[in-house]
C-alpha cells in the first residue's frame, strides 16, 4: 500500500517536522518527561503549541488543550521523619520506619510506661504458626487500632524479637486507615534502645510524616471538527520515564542518568503531530478528528483511562482509535511492521493487507497491549497499534534522538494517512472482543524473567531482544538472540504463550528454562 509513495517536496517538510519534533522532546532539558515534573510541562507546553500551529481547535466543551489528572501512587514517607534522642539519631529505614497506617505529627516521650508501648510481632507470629489462614498485616492493624480505642498512648513500637535487622519496608500501596496513634516498626536494637533510655532527662523525640502520594499528569487534546457524526481519535504518548525513579528502567548503571526516550516515545507523539497538520489540510472531511498525546502511560495507561472517562466526545460517536507507540526504529532490511488490534473489527482485516508491497506487517489481533489503546479497547471501541520493535535501548538511557529512522517513520505516517482515508467511504467500524496480550515491560504477573522479547518474531517460541541487568535469565545465562521455548513443563510457542506460561510460577521457585542459541537447543536451571 505504500510502495508508491516517494519523498516528494511536501514529505521533505514532514521528514523535517519529524526530525525537529523529536529532537526537542528527546532533549536532555526535558530530563525524560517524567509525568508531573518540569520536563513534562515543557514537553506538554511543546506539544500544545504546535496542535496551534496546525490549526487543532479545543475539544467539545474543554477550555483548554491541557487535560490534567491525578495519578494516585499511595503512600510516601516525608524528608522530615525523625527518631531521635538528645544524644543519639536512629536511621530511617534501617533503624526504623512508620508503619503506613500511622498518626502523624512531632510526639515527645519523656516516661515510655505511661506514654508508649512495645509489641513483638514474633509472639503473635508464634502464636498462629498452625493457622493456615493467619494474616500478619492484618492482625498487627487490629491489634494496633484496639490500643488506641483502649489505650492513653501515644506511641508503639512493633519489633520482632527473633530478628537482629530490621525486616519490614514501607508499604506504599496499604490502604488500612490511619489510626489516632503514631506507629512505628523498629530493629530489636533500637525497640530495646528507646524503651530502656526514655526517661524525663533523656526524652524520645519522633516526628512522623507519612501522606498520599499523588502527581498531576497531563495529557494534550486538540481537535479538527468537521461537523461530522463520526470521530477518529489519534493518539500517543509523550511521557517518558525522567532518570528512572519510579523503577521502571532496564538500566543497570549506578550514574544518575536521563532517559530521554527519542522512540519511546517522542517517535510516536512526532508521528501524532504530523498526522494532525496532513489531516487538517487534507480532504478527508468524513469524520472529526481528535488529537490525544497522553501521559501517564508508562506508569500503566493513567492518562488515556482518565481520557476514555472524561473524553469530549460521546464514545458512541467514536469510529476507531489508532495508537503509535515506539514507530521510530523501522528496520531498513526487513521493514517490520506490528500492528495490533487487527482482530478489533472485522473492517481491518479487509483494510489492511498483510502481504504489503513495502511493509512486513504482522498482525496481532489483541485489542489490549502494551499501551495506551488498551483503554480504548476496553470501551468496546476499533483500535490499531502501531509498532516498529523492542530494542537494546528500550527503557535505557540509550534511547537516544540520532538512533531514529526517520525516513521509516515517514512512511509510517503515510502508511496511517492512506489507512485512514480508506475509511472514510465505509459505514462506521464494527467492534469485536479479541483474546488478551500480555503487556511490553509491564506485568502483573508474580515473576518476571527479566527478557525483552521482540514482539515481532514470528519464528516458534519467544526470541530474546534484551535482557535486564541482575534479573533471573541474566544470572541464568540467558542472552539477547536466544529462542525460548519452553520453561518447565511448559511449551512456549510465542509471547502470549510466554505469559500464560510465567503465570504458573511464584516467587523463589525454580525450573528449567530451554532454548536455542545459535540453532542448538540448550538449557538452565532458573529461579525466580
Amino acid at each position: 500500500m505504500i510502495s508508491n509513495i516517494s519523498f516528494a517536496q511536501s514529505d521533505k517538510k514532514i521528514w523535517k517536522d519529524i526530525q525537529e519534533n523529536i529532537s526537542f522532546l528527546a532533549n536532555d532539558k526535558l530530563e525524560g518527561r517524567r509525568t508531573g515534573t518540569k520536563g513534562e510541562e515543557l514537553a506538554y507546553t511543546f506539544i500544545e503549541q504546535q496542535f496551534k500551529k496546525n490549526k487543532l481547535t479545543l475539544a467539545n466543551g474543554f477550555s483548554s488543550y491541557i487535560q490534567p489528572f491525578e495519578v494516585n501512587e499511595g503512600l510516601m514517607l516525608g524528608t522530615n521523619n525523625q527518631l531521635r534522642f538528645e544524644n543519639k539519631t536512629f536511621e530511617l529505614n534501617t533503624d526504623y520506619v512508620p508503619m503506613p497506617y500511622t498518626a502523624n505529627g512531632n510526639i515527645e516521650i519523656k516516661n515510655w510506661s505511661e506514654s508508649a508501648l512495645l509489641l513483638d510481632v514474633n509472639t503473635l507470629i508464634t502464636a498462629n504458626k498452625d493457622n493456615p489462614h493467619f494474616d500478619l498485616e492484618e492482625a498487627l492493624y487490629q491489634q494496633v487500632k484496639t490500643v488506641s480505642e483502649t489505650q492513653t498512648i501515644r506511641l508503639m513500637v512493633l519489633y520482632n524479637s527473633a530478628d537482629s535487622v530490621l525486616q519490614y519496608t514501607f508499604d506504599k500501596k496499604n490502604k488500612k486507615s490511619a489510626l489516632s496513634v503514631a506507629v512505628l516498626y523498629c530493629n530489636k536494637m533500637t525497640a530495646t534502645a528507646i524503651q530502656n533510655n526514655t526517661s524525663e532527662t533523656n526524652i524520645l523525640k519522633c516526628n512522623i510524616e507519612v501522606s498520599a502520594n499523588v502527581r498531576t499528569g497531563h495529557n494534550v487534546v486538540g481537535m479538527i471538527d468537521n461537523n461530522a457524526p463520526l470521530t477518529v481519535i489519534v493518539g500517543a504518548h509523550y511521557d517518558h520515564l525522567g532518570y528512572g525513579e519510579d523503577h521502571n528502567s532496564l538500566y543497570g548503571g549506578k550514574e544518575k542518568m536521563i532517559h530521554n526516550g527519542a522512540d519511546d516515545n517522542a517517535s510516536g507523539t512526532a508521528a501524532l503531530l504530523s498526522l494532525s497538520k496532513l489531516l487538517h489540510k487534507s480532504k478527508y472531511k468524513a469524520f472529526n478528528y481528535l488529537f490525544v498525546a497522553f501521559s501517564g502511560e508508562e506508569l500503566g495507561l493513567y492518562g488515556s483511562k482518565y481520557f476514555t472517562e472524561h473524553c469530549p466526545v460521546d464514545l458512541k460517536n467514536v469510529n476507531y482509535m489508532i495508537n503509535m507507540d515506539m514507530v521510530g526504529r523501522l528496520n531498513d532490511s526487513t521493514h517490520g511492521m506490528t500492528i495490533g488490534g487487527y482482530g478489533t473489527s472485522p473492517a481491518w482485516g479487509k483494510l489492511i493487507p498483510v502481504d504489503d508491497a513495502y511493509f512486513k506487517i504482522k498482525v496481532d489481533s489483541a485489542g489490549s497491549g502494551p499501551s495506551d489503546h488498551t483503554s480504548f479497547y476496553r470501551k468496546d471501541l476499533p483500535v490499531l497499534f502501531f509498532f516498529t520493535g523492542t530494542h537494546s535501548d528500550y527503557h535505557k538511557p540509550s534511547d537516544d534522538a540520532d538512533k531514529i529512522n526517520i525516513d521509516g517513520e515517514l512512511k509510517i505516517i503515510r502508511y496511517i494517512e492512506s489507512l485512514i482515508e480508506k475509511t472514510t467511504g465505509i459505514d462506521k467500524l464494527t467492534f469485536s472482543k479479541t483474546r488478551e496480550a500480555a503487556a511490553m515491560g509491564k506485568s502483573s504477573f508474580k515473576v518476571t524473567l527479566g527478557i525483552m522479547p521482540d514482539y515481532t518474531f514470528s519464528g516458534n517460541g519467544v526470541l530474546v531482544e534484551g535482557v535486564s541487568d541482575n534479573r533471573p535469565a541474566q544470572k541464568a545465562g540467558i542472552l539477547a538472540g536466544d529462542v525460548i521455548y519452553q520453561l518447565g513443563d511448559h511449551k512456549v510457542s510465542d509471547v502470549q504463550s510466554y505469559m500464560q506460561a510465567l503465570n504458573k510460577f511464584s516467587k523463589g521457585e525454580s525450573t528449567v528454562v530451554k532454548f536455542l542459541r545459535n540453532a542448538i537447543s540448550m538449557e538452565v536451571n532458573l529461579t525466580f
